[in-house]
């Protein structure tokens, strides 16, 4: 089979068509063959640039953080009028990076792979949840500080309710005939974590 791509580009058209067998297929569905063959290429030429196919999945997370990383730095600092409301968008924008990228959503969270599987991988990770705790650690500050949570424990409950609400809805599953939009269920959720804290008032 005569490669399609140059060189200089087959890296990427490897991640490219990996990702959509990941959305299609899911992680462990797919072969590095069928990658190699979706792009146009011989299974040998795969290995110029991966170890195999672990190498391409943690490639396609890497890339999957960068993106998520400037959605939320993007929410966080987009002219917020308070931090509440700039933690609030942190989660709108973590919920519409799963929904428009759902093959790096997949390959960052659910692929079984260790975040430190790859030096690269651990790096993007920890910009990615770094963008989470300082929004947690900026909205906690009113907090007493003999009673205000670490912001890596803050940020991490939240990360867990803002992936359950993505597992609820996404790929057809039960919560996508719920009478409620994900953006109200997170909404809501994180309003009752917040309250919890004391950082809201009960009738907010």
């Amino acid at each position: 089979m005569a490669d399609r791509y140059h060189h200089g580009n087959l890296r990427q058209a490897l991640v490219d068509e990996a990702l959509k067998l990941i959305e299609a297929k899911g992680p462990a569905g797919f072969t590095l063959s069928e990658a190699a063959r979706a792009a146009g290429v011989t299974p040998a030429a795969v290995y110029r640039h991966f170890e195999g196919r672990e190498d391409l999945i943690a490639e396609c997370a890497v890339q999957g953080h960068r993106i998520f990383t400037a959605a939320m730095e993007n929410a966080f600092a987009d002219g917020q009028p308070s931090p509440l409301s700039a933690f609030e968008a942190v989660g709108r924008a973590y919920l519409a990076f799963a929904k428009a990228h759902t093959g790096h959503y997949i390959a960052m969270f659910e692929s079984g792979l260790s975040r430190h599987a790859t030096p690269g991988l651990a790096v993007a990770a920890d910009r990615s949840a770094a963008v989470l705790e300082r929004a947690a650690a900026k909205l906690s500050e009113t907090i007493p500080p003999e009673r205000r949570p670490p912001a890596s424990i803050f940020s991490a409950h939240v990360w867990a309710m803002s992936h359950g609400v993505v597992e609820l809805f996404a790929r057809g599953a039960p919560g996508a005939n719920a009478p409620f939009s994900p953006e109200d269920l997170l909404e809501a959720g994180i309003g009752i974590y917040l309250r919890g804290l004391g950082l809201l008032p009960p009738d907010a």
